[in-house]
This record gives C-alpha cells, sequence and structure tokens, in this order.
C-alpha cells in the first residue's frame, strides 16, 4: 500500500505499512491547524476559553495554545507561536561562513548535533570539498549519540507529565553519560561546535572509545528497565494508546516526518532511503508502527534508541582501526591551520587569520541539504552569492511541521489527553520559531 503526493512537479510514492486509525481525512476543513468550534454549539453553551501556555512546562517550550472546553473535551484549538523567535537564519547572514557555524545547534538545541550537521554539509557541497572517511564516520557516531540523547528528553518529560515520575532521573541518568562523552570528545557538553566545514575540529581523544563502549554496552539493559517501567504499565496504556491518532494519509498531507509520519505506518526514514554520511555502510532497522497514536510514537523512539546505538557500535569498531588518519581536510583556504604551525609558519599564520577574521569564500550557488534528525527532517537550504558570507539560509525545521497536526490530533481529545498528544510530537520551540 503507497500514497502518492506531488509535490513541485515529482511525484513521490510513500511506502504505508497497515491500516489507518481511521477512515478518510481528519485535518479542520477551514484552517488545517486551526480545530473550530463545531458549528453546532453556540455561545449560550459552557464552552471556556483557556490558555493552554505559554509559560507551561508541559507545552515543551514556549508555545501557547488557546483552547475551548465543552467541560473536559477539546472542542477547539489555534496554536500561537512566535514567543522564542530569534532570528537566528538572518544572524547567520550577517556572519561569515566559519562563525555561522554556531547557530544551527541553538535552532533544534536538543537535537544540535544533527542541526550543525545539516550546515556544514550544505557547506561541503557547495565548495565541493572531501572528507576525510575518519570525520564522516565520527560525524555519525555523535549523530546516533545526539539520536539517543534527544529521545531520551522526550522519553522523561512525556513519562513525568503523566505521573510517571522515576522515568524523568532513569533517562537523566543515560543524558548525562551522553553529554559526559561530547564534553570528552569536544569539550562542551551540547553546542559544541565539533563539526567543521572539511571535518571535525579535533583528534578523537585516546579516552574516548572505552568510554563510549561501556554506554553502548549498557544502553540495552536500559532501554529494558524503561520498558519493564511503562510497557505494561496500564495508567500508561490507557494515558497513551488511541489518543492523537493520526493517519498516514493525514501525516503526508501535513508535510510530517521522522518518528511521528512512521508512527503512523509510513516506511520512511532519509538515513535508508537517501543515504548520507556513511549510513549505507551500517546495519540498523526503520522501526515503523501503524496506530498512529502517543503510544506508536513512544514505540518508534523506544526503538530507534535500540538502533542507534547498533549503529554507534558499528562506528567504533571501524573508528577504532583508523587510528592516525586524518581527521580534517587539508584545504588552508577553508580549514584553520594545526595550531603549533603558527609560531614557524608566516603562510600558516596568514590562512589562520583571513580564516578567523574575514573568513573563506564559497563559490556562487544554492544549495538544499536534507538529513534525519531526531525530530525527523531537517534541511537547510543556504545561497552563495561567491563572497565571505551565506547571502540566504534557510532551515527546513520539523518542528514547525509537528505542530501543524495538533488540531488533527486533538479531536475528541479531553483536556489531560492533550499534555500527552503535544509531548508526543516532540516539538522544540527554537527549532518552531528560528
Amino acid at each position: 500500500m503507497s500514497a502518492t503526493v506531488q509535490h513541485t512537479g515529482v511525484t513521490r510514492r510513500w511506502p504505508i505499512v497497515g491500516e489507518p486509525p481511521y477512515e478518510g481525512s481528519r485535518i479542520p476543513a477551514r484552517v488545517p491547524t486551526v480545530l473550530d468550534v463545531p458549528a453546532g454549539i453556540t455561545p449560550m453553551d459552557d464552552i471556556l476559553q483557556v490558555n493552554f501556555g505559554p509559560n507551561h512546562p508541559s507545552t515543551h517550550g514556549v508555545l501557547r495554545l488557546i483552547v475551548d472546553l465543552d467541560g473536559e473535551l477539546v472542542v477547539g484549538l489555534s496554536a500561537v507561536i512566535g514567543y522564542l523567535h530569534t532570528g537566528f537564519e538572518k544572524n547567520m547572514e550577517q556572519k561569515t561562513w566559519w562563525k555561522a557555524i554556531t547557530y544551527p545547534e541553538r535552532i533544534d538545541y536538543v537535537g544540535y548535533q544533527n542541526n550543525e550537521l545539516t550546515f556544514v554539509l550544505a557547506i561541503e557541497k557547495l565548495l565541493e570539498l572531501e572528507v576525510p572517511e575518519k570525520a564522516t564516520w565520527m560525524r555519525m557516531l555523535l549523530c546516533e549519540l545526539n539520536r539517543i540523547h534527544s529521545h531520551l528528553v522526550f522519553l522523561g518529560t512525556s513519562a513525568l507529565e503523566l505521573g510517571a515520575i522515576s522515568m524523568f532521573w532513569y533517562c537523566f541518568r543515560e543524558r548525562e553519560t551522553i553529554l559526559d562523552l561530547f564534553e570528552l570528545v569536544a569539550g562542551q557538553r551540547m553546542h559544541t561546535r565539533y563539526f567543521q566545514a572539511g571535518g571535525i575540529a579535533e583528534d578523537i581523544p585516546s579516552g574516548f572509545y572505552p568510554e563510549a563502549r561501556k554506554l553502548v554496552e549498557w544502553m540495552p539493559h536500559a532501554l529494558d528497565d524503561y520498558l519493564q517501567l511503562l510497557d505494561k504499565n496500564q495508567i500508561w496504556e490507557e494515558r497513551t494508546q488511541g489518543v492523537g491518532l493520526l493517519s498516514a494519509e493525514d501525516a503526508i498531507a501535513l508535510g510530517q516526518s521522522g518518528p511521528v509520519l512512521r508512527a503512523s505506518g509510513v516506511d520512511w526514514d532519509l538515513r535508508r532511503d537517501a543515504p548520507y554520511l556513511a549510513y549505507d555502510q551500517v546495519d540498523f532497522r526503520v522501526p515503523v508502527y501503524t496506530a498512529g497514536d502517543v503510544y506508536a510514537r513512544y514505540r518508534v523512539r523506544m526503538d530507534e534508541m535500540a538502533e542507534s546505538t547498533k549503529i554507534v557500535r558499528q562506528c567504533l569498531d571501524r573508528l577504532e582501526r583508523m587510528e592516525g588518519q586524518p581527521w580534517i581536510a587539508d584545504d588552508r583556504k577553508v580549514v584553520l591551520p594545526p595550531r603549533e604551525e603558527l609560531h614557524t609558519s608566516m603562510e600558516s599564520l596568514i590562512h589562520h587569520f583571513k580564516i578567523v577574521t574575514e573568513g573563506y569564500r564559497v563559490p556562487a550557488g544554492e544549495v538544499y541539504v536534507a538529513i534525519e534528525s531526531p525530530r525527523g527532517e531537517s534541511g537547510c537550504y543556504v545561497v552563495s552569492d561567491g563572497g565571505p558570507k551565506p547571502w540566504r539560509v534557510h532551515f527546513r525545521a520539523p518542528s514547525f511541521a509537528a505542530l501543524q497536526a495538533t488540531a488533527t490530533c486533538s479531536q475528541n481529545a479531553l483536556i489531560a489527553d492533550l499534555i500527552a498528544i503535544v509531548g508526543s510530537l516532540d516539538a522544540v520551540m527554537g527549532d518552531t520559531d528560528r
């Protein structure tokens, strides 16, 4: 079974698994992102309009939901965004290519490493710059660690909101270990700026491999602990199963991607279907569920953590055999020269000074690069006019697309279910507003 969608003259067939959770479409007719109060309900009825957010922890950021309630039933909903608008894209257009690399990590501040990769890949595509194999595999390893990190934040906070308090501490225990690994390799727990045009900033420290191995060996046990706490818990099942339904056709129409799309039965993952880095050289499974509810989205992310652990193990196996190989391209017009050369080589000092102050020039052109971030398709559209600064930068934010499904998923929901639904979409407001 598949669905056909035509966009900008290109027809794409989406592979759909299983039967839809409901017939037809539930996307609101007037405005797809706004759930209007039904016409049969008059102003004299006991309808209460409340603001859910923006200063509410269960909105996972500064998201404002204007909710119309008939008792505890949600009969109207509108999502209001823009409270975290930072202007990152315009800021990047005022910085050199070299300095702009620090910004994407702060857009999706939970999936930071993947966001940074998107922009760096776009620069390298315009430069036609070849990246050393060691850097490619290390990037893939860190992106998968970042995926696990992001899903742990989702799982811990979503479980906390539904009353499973201990899950928060279990998830953040493993999250701390992952952040320690980032600090070990890059010097920063988050927003590392470790990915550079041409490779990675520094060689991999010798102590990284054994510490990463410890995490790889422990994660399957940790995931078993999570499943034992939640998977057969009657309260968890009742709060998540059959709640926040989204069919495959509606998910495609609303531009969903990532775990939200795969939880609705669409078998699509850019790591497998449009490979980048070295994903075509590793073995992993793409989890797909068909129920399209909060529980299915939770299970997709749980399975993805297990698959990411497998990918990290394969990356470690490959990287440990690359000791002594280069980790960044040897192009002094783009890459900072080794620090030890600055005291002995005038040419290296000049290159260092020019890159840091003026920046390198990128050939004129435009490019769009998309990757599979923890939240789905994260894309970066970049236009260069041949100068040291980007002429245009725009990110395709999966969180922005995810919030488009809020109205569809919230039909006939209780106000308590709204918390579970919003959490299952896993939107990051920095990614939404940019």
